[in-house]
């Protein structure tokens, strides 16, 4: 089933992009930004607070940044209307682009930058390519939702990287660290990483909310009727993926808050490879959608799915593998560091660009959708923005 019929001109398409997000949405890189500032400040003012933060782990990963984890993608999995996934699995172009773009493209990308950025720098170089190696399954759901893409793609695109991660990660991560730099005369690196951490990983932070979602959904719709589940429920929850992620911010960046501001040098000279991925993974993703002829939301789905990354996965990993204080764990924690703004900033350039790259409206999610707060009706203005 398509996306609903408009008989004329949508009013709230021919608004600015901007004036039809939430209060919210609209100041997103102001909280993101206030939230890693005080991140960082608790990190250093608190003493034993990293420790604390650390006592219990889900997943190699800390019980507070899981917590996050799964608070910020509930509210998004919800939204998602799983009956029509069929339209999304049954477009090849957009499952083959994401394939390739995440599989084949953004891992020898982040190699190839590592060595021409890091090439003196082992520890730093082996973490980013483990970044690049793990996939996104978490915050690109945010990322999707604020640009207005399709979620029913986006949950596809997610499993399916999900189910390619557990078989792949750690093939990729023997053959990008340790034989193509054989084949090239350079020095290699082991990786020691076990397939059921891996899914662990996925099953718990996709899984749970993936679960829980679809059976809000589903039992929701039963209860009240899909049109009164997406017009007052998923208002009601929908800051909740906000909230959660600022959430998950804030104790990120209060963890690693010594290691970012004691080498801010060595955090720059990571900065800019990673800069440079996420920008070219973005764009490339972006006309490649737009070259196939996916649509605005497609295309945008395309582009964030290729260019997110799962740094928990990826810190779990380096830290496992080369212990908490080392090069490779600190690269893996500058990844967000320069994820999270850069994809808050491409989420801003994709709505700028809807209207002028894309003559017809997006499939897959009705373009008036508020981002966080749920979804309008056709030809309405979302919930929190000025009408």
């Amino acid at each position: 089933m398509g996306a609903p019929e408009r008989i004329g001109p949508d009013p709230s398409e021919t608004a600015p992009v901007m004036a039809r997000l939430s209060r919210l949405d609209r100041f997103l890189p102001v909280w993101i930004g206030a939230a890693m500032a005080v991140g960082l400040l608790l990190g250093r003012a608190v003493p034993g607070l990293n420790t604390a933060l650390e006592a219990v782990e889900v997943a190699g990963v800390s019980l507070p940044i899981a917590i996050g984890l799964l608070v910020m993608m509930y509210p998004v999995l919800a939204k998602v209307r799983y009956d029509r996934l069929d339209t999304v699995t049954g477009d090849r172009r957009l499952l083959v682009s994401s394939l390739v773009t995440n599989w084949v493209i953004g891992p020898a990308l982040m190699f190839a930058l590592a060595w021409i950025f890091l090439a003196d720098h082992p520890a730093y170089r082996t973490g980013l390519i483990i970044v690049g190696l793990a996939r996104c399954i978490a915050m690109v759901i945010i990322w999707n939702d604020l640009a207005c893409g399709d979620r029913e793609a986006a949950a596809v695109l997610v499993a399916l990287n999900s189910v390619f991660q557990v078989l792949a990660f750690g093939l990729l991560g023997w053959f990008y660290l340790s034989v193509l730099p054989g084949w090239l005369n350079l020095p290699d690196t082991s990786l020691q990483v076990s397939g059921w951490d891996i899914a662990r990983n996925v099953l718990i932070f996709l899984g749970i909310p993936l679960a829980a979602g679809y059976a809000t959904r589903r039992y929701g719709e039963r209860a009240v009727g899909r049109a009164r589940y997406e017009e007052k429920f998923l208002p009601r929850i929908g800051p909740v993926a906000l909230y959660g992620l600022l959430f998950t911010i804030v104790i990120l960046f209060a963890l690693q808050g010594d290691a970012i501001t004691n080498r801010p040098w060595d955090v720059a000279r990571i900065a800019v490879p990673l800069l440079a991925y996420f920008t070219i993974m973005w764009a490339g993703s972006y006309a490649l959608g737009r070259a196939l002829g996916l649509g605005y939301a497609r295309t945008t789905t395309l582009a964030f799915t290729a260019a997110g990354n799962n740094f928990e996965l990826a810190i779990a990993v380096a830290i496992a593998t080369f212990g908490v204080t080392s090069g490779q764990a600190l690269a893996g924690v500058v990844g967000p560091l320069i994820e999270v703004p850069v994809l808050v900033g491409l989420v801003y350039v994709s709505l700028a660009l809807r209207h002028r790259l894309f003559a017809t409206p997006p499939t897959g999610t009705d373009p008036a959708a508020s981002t966080v707060t749920g979804p309008a009706k056709s030809g309405t203005t979302p919930p929190g923005a000025p009408s």
